[in-house]
């Protein structure tokens, strides 16, 4: 996934936002002074939503308050924008500061700053675990989490009244209200979109509910774990195969397409951010929010965590940059700043004290649902330099494990040895 639970980004043509690129930081403006490059991931989808306009106001505001200094802001669409600072970085030609899905590959490499070298102690110290620990390897950030998500579970409230559905807690209960929502003619009763768009995020929702996930303790791959196994098992038996999962196959199913039905009233549950949530009650959706219901078989009291995303700022390493870098993080991660943008796009800010300024959570209840999941999630293993290449073979092949036909054992397994030989060449 793009390592993210958000929107598709428009094309950066047509948003005419690509500027050109100097040469070097730290180059010459032609008036004396000096020049940033950020090269950012577009999270609007439309010219009116573009994160330009967001950009635009920071960059002016900062450069306000240290005359002679230019912020030269790139953005690229989320398809592209890894890709693309991969390259700068192969030709020799890295910005001063990128955001985008991933940034262990460039701190194995040597490539970054550490957080500590850049950012004052309050900032550095202000991210939410959770987030500080993925952004790390081997005890030092560097990885700076910009704006985050969680997953809950979301239920068309309307749908389970006209089916007499229970929000449901458990997977047998899942499985009830499934098929309580079919008997009533609901499209979709359980929306299961493990199409190659963002299958790892369903996948992962669904492991953690089970006490499994993508890694085991020690941090290694643990795809193929027995957990994992019986739960990919269970969603082929108790949801796929007796069609509660709607008319196309979950590996054809893009995130994109579940959600869209969601917000045309042909779903009766799918896991959702709160963007879509938003959107959802801005058009009159009654919806309900849960904590993903847990498999039967855990412990009881045993509470396993949610699924969380994070957006990552990095700082590279020129000469004589590392100054003016690290004024301007401070800058971004201001809680105003940081409210900002995340309020723009309904996302979750990344540090306490940002997370304390925010009203929202006063305002809307659900909100603070997304954040207290967010408090105790365990989010992708990006702390791995392999993991953006294991995360595209997980989601070009996992959907394959839940069809009628499959032994999702045997599939996971395939995806494990994929994964083992990515990291060694790592």
């Amino acid at each position: 996934m793009r390592p993210r639970l958000f929107g598709t980004a428009a094309s950066v043509a047509a948003l005419g936002l690509l500027g050109s690129l100097v040469t070097a930081c730290g180059s010459s403006t032609g008036d004396g002074g000096t020049t940033l490059r950020l090269v950012a991931a577009e999270y609007g989808d439309t010219p009116a939503t573009s994160s330009k306009a967001y950009w635009d106001k920071l960059t002016a505001a900062f450069s306000a308050a240290h005359p002679g200094t230019h912020i030269e802001v790139t953005l690229y669409p989320w398809a592209d924008v890894d890709r693309e600072v991969t390259r700068m970085v192969q030709e020799d030609n890295a910005p001063d500061v990128a955001l985008m899905g991933a940034y262990s590959d460039f701190a194995a490499q040597g490539r970054l700053y550490a957080a500590d070298e850049v950012l004052s102690i309050r900032a550095e110290a202000s991210f939410l675990p959770p987030l500080a620990e993925a952004g790390s390897i081997d005890s030092t950030l560097y990885g700076l989490p910009f704006v985050a998500s969680s997953r809950l579970l979301f239920y068309n409230e309307e749908l389970f009244d006209k089916a007499g559905a229970e929000p449901p807690k458990t997977w047998s209960g899942l499985k009830a209200a499934a098929k309580a929502l079919k008997k009533e003619g609901v499209p979709y009763p359980y929306a299961l979109p493990l199409g190659p768009e963002e299958a790892h995020a369903e996948a992962l929702i669904w492991e953690l509910s089970n006490g499994g996930g993508y890694t085991d303790t020690r941090g290694g791959y643990s795809i193929a774990s027995d957990r994992n196994a019986q739960t990919f098992q269970w969603i082929r038996n108790n949801l796929v195969t007796p069609g509660l999962t709607g008319p196309v196959p979950p590996a054809q199913l893009n995130r994109q397409d579940a959600f869209a039905a969601f917000l045309r009233g042909d779903v009766g549950m799918v896991n959702g951010y709160p963007s879509l949530l938003h959107e959802a009650r801005a058009q009159g959706m009654e919806v309900g929010t849960l904590s993903m219901p847990v498999s039967d078989t855990l412990d009881e009291g045993e509470t396993p965590p949610s699924a969380g995303v994070a957006d990552w700022m990095m700082a590279f390493k020129h000469d004589d940059n590392r100054k003016l870098v690290g004024e301007f993080l401070d800058f971004v991660y201001e809680d105003k700043n940081l409210l900002e943008f995340a309020g723009r796009y309904h996302l979750l800010p990344s540090t306490f004290s940002a997370t304390q300024a925010s009203q929202d959570g006063a305002a809307d209840p659900s909100v603070e649902q997304f954040l207290t999941a967010l408090r105790v999630s365990q989010l992708y293993p990006v702390n791995e330099p392999s993991w953006l290449q294991v995360s595209n073979t997980i989601k070009q092949n996992i959907g394959k494990a839940v069809a009628p036909t499959a032994d999702p054992k045997a599939v996971l397994e395939d995806i494990a040895r994929q994964a083992d030989d990515i990291a060694k060449r790592s």
